[in-house]
């Protein structure tokens, strides 16, 4: 079984559902995308050279062995679940915070 596989596409489930659930819409302003896409610069770079290395091994019977340059794509849905987790987590408590102080 490709655990690493279902365990990220999983993740990128549970973080629109939670977008949703928490009505953040952070997935559905420009700003989030801008910063996505630059965070995937930088995941190119880092990731890139830790599995260009390779730092970082893999073994395929985890993963689909698909990659993106040297990086497996299940890492950009992972990435791309971690980042926006902590940004929905972070705006729905800001927002919460916000109407306290009402």
């Amino acid at each position: 079984m490709k655990e690493y596989t279902v365990l990220a596409a999983a993740s990128v489930l549970v973080t629109i559902v939670l977008d949703r659930a928490l009505g953040t819409r952070v997935l559905a302003k420009k700003a989030f995308w801008i910063f996505l896409t630059v965070m995937t610069g930088f995941t190119f770079i880092v990731n890139g050279y830790l599995t260009w290395r390779p730092i970082v091994l893999y073994s395929e019977k985890f993963f689909l062995n698909i990659r993106l340059w040297t990086i497996p794509v299940e890492d950009f849905l992972y990435g791309f679940a971690l980042i926006t987790c902590t940004i929905i987590l972070w705006e729905f408590f800001k927002g919460r915070e916000h109407q306290n102080e009402i």
